[in-house]
């Protein structure tokens, strides 16, 4: 853990602006997504960006793999919500007709958008109209003589690509970027984040798991690997990558945020395992207040307890909760009772009290 007396290293990278959009030199962490539908179809594309948006996303990510799909991508940048990143691989003119589109970044992958003369085309392109650039190296798709040294290991690997296109940059007099080094594995995303944190201190870092896969194992691994960077004080911007809707990609990144103390969007849920004592079916009460809490916007904490005696004890430093009993609840605020319910009147009278205690929500 970092010695919070002294800066974090999040705090002394230098800020980059993507659209209304600040990262780091200590900002709040954006929380960042990528849409899963076809660039080509503006309209379903956007429907996606809105729903991002209503969950909490900050920055949008669209692939441009095709001219099509550039074209269609100067109406979803006209009309998002949310800044939009452009996602390029293998066709460096796509990054340039992104840029003039309206991208408010473009994303580049050292491992696969040629040599550096076509680099050199998109930084100046993005130098003169102010659009940054996001560096992603990939561990699926690093540069061949980087990928077949087989004495270095990944995190060597990752580490060698994401400095040697940094250095690369810089030198060219462009420092208007972000970088993300990424691959499946937890130990080594930690590994190589620490690493670049260290030789890069001045640089902001996007963080995250690639591929983590489906919705349970990809919000476990990107918990765990996001969860130790941030408790360092490293990271920048985040994603929760998974095979799954891009809002549960949001809505897990918020409550990796939360959880951390870093951002809250959304309440806290506060509530027991459940024992041989519960005499409700708190298990589903617990489901059923936590999706109802998704359309709450304050950053509350609520209880549901599974004791009706110990209950407003157990969950003293929670702003709202209930406490279970034999076909009952208490409703509490601060640790005091202020009613008593039926089992079956429980939700509702829960957010009765949260509705008119926090009206904003």
């Amino acid at each position: 853990m970092c010695d919070h007396t002294q800066q974090l290293p999040r705090e002394q990278t230098r800020q980059v602006q993507v659209g209304a959009v600040v990262i780091g030199g200590g900002a709040p962490i954006p929380v960042q997504s990528m849409c899963n539908t076809k660039t080509t179809d503006v309209a379903a594309t956007l429907a996606q960006i809105r729903d991002l948006a209503k969950n909490g996303c900050d920055i949008v990510r669209v692939t441009v793999p095709t001219q099509a799909a550039a074209d269609s991508f100067v109406q979803i940048c006209a009309a998002s919500p949310l800044p939009v990143v452009a996602d390029i691989h293998f066709d460096w003119r796509l990054a340039i007709s992104a840029i003039k589109s309206g991208a408010a970044a473009v994303r580049i992958n050292p491992g696969n958008i040629g040599s550096f003369d076509h680099v050199d085309a998109i930084i100046d392109a993005a130098g003169e109209v102010g659009v940054p650039i996001r560096i992603g190296v990939n561990a699926g798709s690093l540069d061949k003589a980087i990928a077949e040294q087989d004495k270095l290991s990944i995190a060597d690997k990752l580490v060698h690509s994401a400095i040697s296109f940094t250095d690369h940059l810089e030198r060219r007099g462009f420092y208007d970027f972000v970088l993300s080094a990424k691959v499946h594995g937890v130990p080594e995303t930690i590994e190589t984040n620490r690493r670049l944190s260290q030789e890069l201190p001045h640089v902001p870092l996007h963080i995250g798991v690639t591929e983590a896969g489906t919705r349970r194992q990809g919000t476990v691994k990107n918990s765990i690997a996001l969860g130790v960077l941030l408790a360092e004080g490293i990271g920048d911007t985040i994603r929760v990558s998974l095979t799954d809707d891009p809002a549960e990609e949001v809505r897990v990144g918020w409550e990796i945020l939360s959880a951390i103390g870093l951002r809250r969007l959304h309440p806290e849920l506060v509530s027991c395992p459940t024992c041989g004592r519960t005499q409700v079916d708190l298990i589903g009460i617990a489901r059923q207040v936590e999706q109802r809490l998704q359309q709450v916007r304050t950053p509350i904490s609520v209880a549901v307890m599974g004791c009706v005696v110990n209950g407003p004890g157990e969950a003293r430093g929670a702003d709202i909760g209930v406490a279970c009993g034999k076909g009952q609840g208490m409703i509490f605020v601060k640790g005091k009772t202020v009613r008593k319910v039926k089992e079956d009147e429980i939700i509702d009278a829960l957010f009765e009290e949260i509705d008119r205690r926090w009206p904003s929500s």
